[in-house]
């Protein structure tokens, strides 16, 4: 692949973190200091997308990347969404929302290769699944180099099946959504040390190592275990280019927040966020269902963030975001080296 982990000056990659936080400053800011950031293409349009990336690029004074969500089939029913509904319309009336319509979609994939394609981020990574064989061949052959987020060895075997050039591996501690391939399948819970020995063990590419580094030490240590990078993304919720949230920034410094948890309340997917009261009350009545759920309560959660509430929207962070820094990624990026 033309594109290689061990060129880069620091081997950190700022991980794409969708919903606000990736932006185009932040993604280029993380490449600027020697790293690698990346756009996170969820949820937006093909165009937007472009846009984003279009920008990255030119602000960036090296390799960029970009991350998708491969469409998988829902392990909803629509009864099961539909009780979701009902158990939620007192939280509606409470913010003054209109629950959102849910819907199944592939977040508009076909149009995101395309995006890829045409604007040619160095790195493509893929979240809960990985293009098809064909798909990785269109990519490798426009000098994009393809990694497959994989939350085990099996899923790892996958990508590689698939014809990926490397593996970003993710341990249980990351925040945000787990990258689970089954979207019916418990999260899995092997530590990353363990989870990174055993993929490194059976692959020939290289392998990134992500979920739930905060310090030196922390990116230190998979470095050491022979990852070729580093991709940390709860470490730069705070940082002056990310696009979090006033709501998501204070959550994240606000001593009544004590612990994380991993939920399927928001999305109806696997994702670890701060607990808050909506967690705690909807947790055992969710259902899964991604995106069904994702658009069902989106409205609500942009209510809740306009009413300066944390406690009915996702403050995805992984498990270390007490040790999160502020300032500058140039700053934060140097403290992890």
């Amino acid at each position: 692949m033309a594109f290689d982990f061990r060129d880069l000056a620091v081997p950190i990659l700022v991980a794409p973190m969708t919903g606000g936080p990736s932006t185009p400053e932040l993604a280029a800011a993380g490449t600027n200091a020697g790293g690698l950031g990346f756009i996170a293409a969820g949820y937006l349009t093909a165009e937007v997308f472009a846009e984003r990336l279009t920008a990255a690029r030119g602000l960036a004074s090296g390799p960029i990347g970009a991350n998708l969500f491969a469409p998988q089939p829902s392990a909803g029913t629509t009864a099961d969404i539909e009780r979701y509904a009902e158990a939620l319309a007192p939280e509606a009336e409470r913010y003054g929302a209109q629950l959102g319509k849910p819907r199944w979609d592939d977040d508009h994939w076909a149009a995101k290769l395309e995006v890829l394609l045409d604007v040619r981020p160095d790195v493509a990574s893929f979240t809960f699944g990985v293009p098809s064989e064909q798909e990785c061949g269109r990519l490798r052959e426009a000098g994009i180099a393809v990694v497959g987020s994989v939350t085990t060895l099996l899923e790892a075997q996958t990508a590689l099946a698939h014809g990926v050039d490397a593996v970003a591996v993710q341990g249980p501690s990351a925040g945000g959504h787990r990258g689970t391939f089954d979207p019916a399948a418990q999260p899995a819970t092997q530590p990353l040390g363990e989870l990174l020995a055993e993929v490194k063990a059976a692959v020939d590419v290289p392998v990134v190592a992500a979920g739930g580094l905060m310090t030196a030490a922390d990116v230190g240590g998979v470095l050491a275990a022979g990852a070729v990078a580093a991709q940390l993304g709860t470490a730069f919720l705070l940082a002056d280019e990310a696009g979090s949230s006033p709501v998501h920034r204070a959550a994240l410094q606000d001593r009544q927040f004590t612990e994380t948890a991993v939920t399927r309340a928001f999305s109806g997917r696997y994702a670890r966020g701060l607990r808050n009261r909506f967690i705690d009350e909807h947790e055992a009545e969710a259902p899964l269902g991604y995106p069904e759920v994702h658009w069902l309560t989106s409205p609500l959660r942009q209510a809740s963030v306009r009413a300066g509430d944390p406690h009915a929207v996702n403050i995805w962070a992984g498990t270390g975001f007490r040790q999160i820094g502020t300032g500058a990624v140039a700053d934060i990026m140097a403290k992890l080296t």
